[in-house]
Parts: structure tokens; sequence; C-alpha cells
């Protein structure tokens, strides 16, 4: 009993961590993304939408302002 609420109150200190705004650049370097070989990713990718014949929403859309 005691060993699950030690994992409850460490899962939800988990999720409390702020990033500081000097530590977002480090955030931003590629070497943090999901993707470790974007050559794989594109290909992983292009297999998907010849499967479903539909293409587009990985990306990032616009920025909100509804211009795009």
């Amino acid at each position: 009993m005691k060993r699950i609420l030690l994992v409850i109150a460490v899962a939800a200190c988990a999720g409390c961590a702020e990033v500081q705004s000097w530590e977002k650049g480090m955030l931003a370097l590629p070497e943090m993304g999901f993707d470790t070989s974007p050559l794989e990713t594109r290909y992983g990718d292009h297999t998907y939408t010849s499967r479903e014949g539909a293409s587009g929403g990985t990306g990032v859309g616009g920025g909100g302002c509804g211009c795009n």
C-alpha cells in the first residue's frame, strides 16, 4: 500500500516541473526532438498517407488568428 502511494506521489510531482525561460533554448535543440531520423519520419508519413488516402495534419498549424 505504501509503495502505491509513493508511486502516485512521484507521478503527481513529475508534472509539476516548470521550465524556466532560459531553459527553453535547450528544449528547442534538434537532439530533443522525437524523430531521430527525419528521413524515416518522411517515409513513415508517406506510407501512412498512401494507406489512408489523405495527407496533412502532421505539421504545425497557423498562429490561431484565422488567416491560414
